[in-house]
């Protein structure tokens, strides 16, 4: 072999060691969960939802190192380098996303026993014109109209201008605690003013229409097993959870209108 044809070999065999080396890694990532899993999810599902999931994931898998982050925007998944997105929307995004969903939120009226005591409490969805509503702001729900669910089906609560409207949800739960009006707030983030007495609810036989909960990841040839393990473990998990604090809040309403 010349001199050339030797350099030639060693670079075939380095080169062709690189391939074998990350065809063992492809292999083994749809496998065995390892590495970094990168989430990002809506701000308050993600808040109150995501941490016991995550706990959950890593007693089962060790070898991944997960990163969450939280915002009410829905992000640009390949652009951002992304893993997953947990999102809580009325609409899907980009169809090109493959989306597993995961379940669904739902969201009550709430206000404080000082408001009521001062306002009275609405009896039904009319009455709701006589009282201070505050909204909620989120990049699908437009400000002054509640779609209600009750017994007589979907009725929309349609009001002027708020006088305060914020993104969080758990900044919204400050403001009716502190007496400013009604409002909507998750099930999750209404529970401990609930379970204090801080907050009542109002109109407990009607919801705002509830929201869809997706793990949504990029379409690709295969999904790896880190992806695979956090989505079945949330449609294992979450639904749950919900249905958990979804009783918790019907409980504590019906205690209340015995206590009123």
């Amino acid at each position: 072999m010349t001199e050339a044809g030797q350099r030639y070999f060693e670079r075939v065999v380095a080169i062709l060691s690189y391939v074998e080396e990350a065809e063992a890694e492809a292999t083994d990532a749809r496998t065995k969960p390892r590495g970094k899993l990168r989430i990002h999810a809506t701000l308050s599902f993600g808040q109150h939802y995501m941490p016991p999931v995550i706990a959950e994931y890593h007693l089962q898998f060790p070898d991944v190192a997960t990163e969450l982050v939280l915002a009410q925007r829905m992000p640009d998944i390949v652009e951002e380098r992304y893993d997953i997105c947990v999102a809580v929307t009325r609409q899907l995004p980009d169809s090109s996303m493959i989306a597993n969903r995961i379940g669904t939120t739902h969201v009550v009226l709430c206000a404080s026993p000082e408001y009521l005591a001062q306002r009275g409490v609405p009896a039904g969805i009319e009455d709701l014109r006589q009282h201070t509503c505050l909204h909620l702001t989120l990049p699908d729900v437009p400000a002054g109209r509640w779609p209600l669910e009750g017994p007589e089906g979907i009725v929309v609560h349609e009001f002027e201008q708020p006088p305060f409207q914020v993104n969080s949800a758990e900044a919204l739960q400050g403001a009716i605690a502190a007496a400013m009006g009604i409002g909507p707030l998750p099930v999750a983030v209404a529970l401990p003013g609930l379970r204090a007495g801080t907050l009542r609810q109002v109109l407990p036989d009607h919801r705002l229409s509830g929201n869809q909960i997706y793990a949504i990841f990029a379409s690709r040839h295969y999904v790896d097993a880190k992806i695979r393990s956090l989505v079945e473990l949330l449609k294992e998990a979450v639904p749950l959870a919900l249905k958990r604090d979804d009783l918790e809040v019907r409980m504590l309403s019906e205690k209340d209108g015995i206590n009123r």
